[in-house]
């Protein structure tokens, strides 16, 4: 994790910027999956946490090797994406940079879906399930989120991003499809 690549996503009249950066993360998503890539890492330099300003920003850095990293940039992931970005080039971590882990969480929301799930898992009725989970769903979710459809079940979900706590030295591990990882660090700077 000693490179990365900003990709900051240009201001357009027709599309806001989370629908662009939801667009824009699919297309990284998809990469990643065929290049079966565990060593590229994510983060939202400029998201913004809070009931009423959670949004990811619009950048999108992406950590790694220089060599890694030029090999996803080789790839034409980014087609029919270019006239809504702007991509810089690869550069080296600056030597002052902290970590922190950059990982998914997931909440109980209580959707339909999760409610019909829960009834027939436990074998309640949709009313009991949707009152179990009324109390969870209603805690505010303060996390900047992407709305995104899985590749391999093609479901669209509000994929959570939390940015750990700041930490001096690295962690090493391993990051899954989309970027982020529960114990590996990327570079905050």
């Amino acid at each position: 994790m000693d490179h990365y690549i900003d990709i900051h996503i240009r201001p357009d009249p027709d599309f806001p910027a989370p629908m662009l950066m939801g667009a824009l993360y699919a297309k990284l998503h998809r990469a990643l999956h065929d290049l079966d890539a565990q060593d590229i890492g994510i983060s939202l330099p400029d998201h913004k946490t809070g009931a009423r300003a959670r949004t990811p920003g619009q950048r999108l850095r992406l950590h790694s090797t220089q060599d890694r990293l030029n090999t996803l940039m080789a790839m034409s992931w980014l087609n029919g994406m270019r006239d809504h970005l702007t991509v810089e080039a690869v550069k080296p971590v600056p030597p002052d940079a902290r970590h922190r882990t950059v990982r998914r969480r997931q909440f109980n929301t209580g959707g339909p879906s999760r409610i019909r799930r829960y009834a027939k898992r436990h074998g309640v009725s949709e009313h009991h399930a949707r009152s179990l989970m009324a109390g969870p769903a209603d805690r505010k979710i303060t996390l900047p989120f992407i709305q995104i459809a899985s590749r391999s079940t093609g479901e669209r979900f509000a994929l959570f991003i939390e940015h750990g706590n700041l930490q001096r030295e690295p962690v090493d591990g391993t990051f899954n499809h989309y970027g982020l990882s529960q114990q590996a660090t990327i570079p905050w700077f």
